[in-house]
């Protein structure tokens, strides 16, 4: 019998000595720091420099990326595979065995060793938090189908016929799989207009997005921000602008998804999108002792949580679904939802009654309020990878329905931050006074959080705006009462400029008739003052 007891102890030994662990290598520093940030063109696109130009969001040395050299020599250390990196938090996602990874210490770039199995942790994960720095012409009628209810719930669809339709707002979806994205039908006007920008698949490394077709959630979620299909289905912000970024694996759930995300999330910002939208959410996961709890759910603990709030921090609009734990024993929020710094999104069904699985608010969120807001998430119609109209449950789809409406609203106020964004929308919603636990401040209305935004802030209020696009013959351009004169330049996408003239109140009428069918850019020159659109010629 002490013989059996004994050999079990040897095996659990064993097993334990060689059980693979999770972790996040923190590194002692970053190389030409001072250089990247006197050129920041060399670590971030134009876009990205312009977006934190335009919201006052300093250029720092988190933006500089992870020393190379560092991540290189990691590869070679015995017993550990680096699985991800991160500039914003200067750390490479190992997995390895215990011994191995706790070897990695004695390395001089070595700063800090975080485990996922926070028992092997001599401290709190929270060591490593950082600190915070702190009404014009009626122009486009849908007919919605299927997506009437969700669209007009939140009021979106006043939004539309003001022409605002997500035009210049870029949005990076994470998620799980975008199967037949760049083929089917509902996304054939996005791909029309050069909206589907580019993708990537942090979990398999492969820049062909598409590829991995082991789940469809990712497409279905692209629908209800995207999606269009004549007389049928119309999504939020069917002009915005697409990056579908692969960061779950759906064949296992582990903290390095997390990494990934926040991998992901940096490429946004560096790519300068302006939101982010990520129906996924962690709690518990394989390993057991990698799980959260939730009092871990306070903004301060996951790893993804923390990351959420940095690209909060860089500029970003960050919409997240709040999670479908609400009938379960959890209950309250996941990770990154439970983050102050992002727009988490519960549901509620067809006539505005919360729906049970909805994740709730909870002890853990000290001083601000969760979900924030709901939108519909009970019978959301979606369309599936077979171009099918379907209806789906879940919290999943109440976030992106919301955060296509909230990028047509940010179009109509282009000079509000994001946190001012996410306040409006808070402050439209139905129970802004009186919020709880289960809908957060309640329903949004995007058309009163946009008259909130004007009401307080006249540098809110667009130049000019244009119409009908898509356009025929003639093109109207429509000025505030202080414009007298613009300059009005169109170009091919080879760049080349194919019509120059000035507009005035007088005579804003533009004849287009000569130009052939295809996408265009118009831009807008007056007092010193610029705007960009995009202009499809019928």
């Amino acid at each position: 019998m002490f013989r059996n007891i004994f050999m079990l102890l040897l095996f659990q030994i064993s097993i334990t000595a060689t059980a693979q662990q999770d972790a996040w290598i923190y590194l002692t520093d970053k190389p030409n720091v001072a250089s990247s940030l006197a050129n920041p063109i060399t670590i971030l696109t134009q876009k990205a420099i312009d977006r934190k130009q335009h919201h006052n969001i300093a250029i720092d040395e988190r933006d500089v990326p992870v020393n190379e050299t560092y991540i290189a020599d990691l590869k070679t250390q015995t017993g550990i595979t680096v699985m991800a990196k991160s500039k914003w938090f200067n750390a490479v996602h190992v997995r390895g065995t215990e011994a191995a990874i706790s070897a990695l210490d004695v390395l001089t770039y070595v700063d800090s060793i975080d485990f996922a199995d926070n028992s092997l942790n001599s401290g709190s994960r929270e060591f490593h938090v950082q600190d915070k720095y702190d009404n014009f012409e009626q122009q486009v009628v849908f007919n919605y189908g299927d997506t009437q209810n969700q669209v007009e719930m939140i009021n979106a669809d006043n939004l539309h016929v003001d022409d605002f339709t997500g035009e210049g707002i870029t949005i990076a979806v994470m998620d799980s799989g975008f199967p037949n994205v760049n083929t089917m039908g509902a996304f054939q006007r996005l791909r029309d207009n050069g909206d589907l920008l580019d993708g990537y698949d942090f979990v398999t490394r492969n820049a062909d997005v598409y590829a991995n077709t082991a789940s469809s959630h990712g497409t279905r979620v692209l629908s209800d921000m995207a999606g269009y299909i004549q007389d049928q289905f119309v999504g939020t912000a069917p002009d915005a602008s697409y990056y579908l970024f692969l960061t779950e694996d759906v064949s296992s759930e582990n903290p390095v998804e997390e990494s990934y995300w926040v991998e992901a999330a940096e490429r946004a910002d560096s790519l300068g999108v302006d939101m982010i939208n990520t129906s996924l959410g962690y709690r518990v996961f394989d390993n057991s002792n990698y799980d959260y709890t939730p009092a871990d759910m306070n903004g301060q603990v996951a790893f993804i949580s923390k990351g959420a709030s940095i690209a909060v921090e860089k500029g970003i609009l960050v919409v997240v679904s709040a999670g479908n734990a609400g009938a379960t024993t959890w209950q309250t929020v996941g990770a990154p939802a439970d983050s102050p710094d992002v727009l988490s999104v519960g549901a509620v069904d067809a006539n505005g009654n919360y729906v049970a699985f909805s994740s709730q608010g909870g002890a853990a969120q000290v001083g601000y309020q969760k979900p924030d807001v709901v939108a519909r998430g009970g019978a959301s119609y979606v369309v599936d990878q077979n171009n099918n109209i379907t209806q789906n449950n879940g919290t999943s789809f109440s976030s992106p329905i919301l955060c296509g409406g909230i990028a047509s609203l940010w179009q109509a106020i282009p000079y509000a931050s994001p946190t001012e964004v996410m306040d409006y929308v808070r402050q439209s919603a139905s129970q802004y006074n009186a919020p709880d636990d289960l809908l957060g401040h309640g329903i949004p209305d995007l058309d009163v959080a946009k008259d909130i935004a004007l009401s307080l802030d006249e540098n809110l209020r667009p130049e000019f705006t244009m119409y009908p696009n898509p356009v025929a013959d003639e093109l109207y351009i429509q000025f505030p009462e202080d414009d007298i004169n613009a300059e009005l330049n169109i170009y091919n996408q080879l760049g080349q400029r194919i019509l120059n003239t000035n507009v005035t109140n007088t005579f804003n009428t533009v004849d287009v008739s000569f130009m052939a069918p295809g996408l265009f850019i118009l831009e807008l020159n007056s007092e010193g003052i610029s705007k960009t659109y995009k202009l499809i010629k019928k």
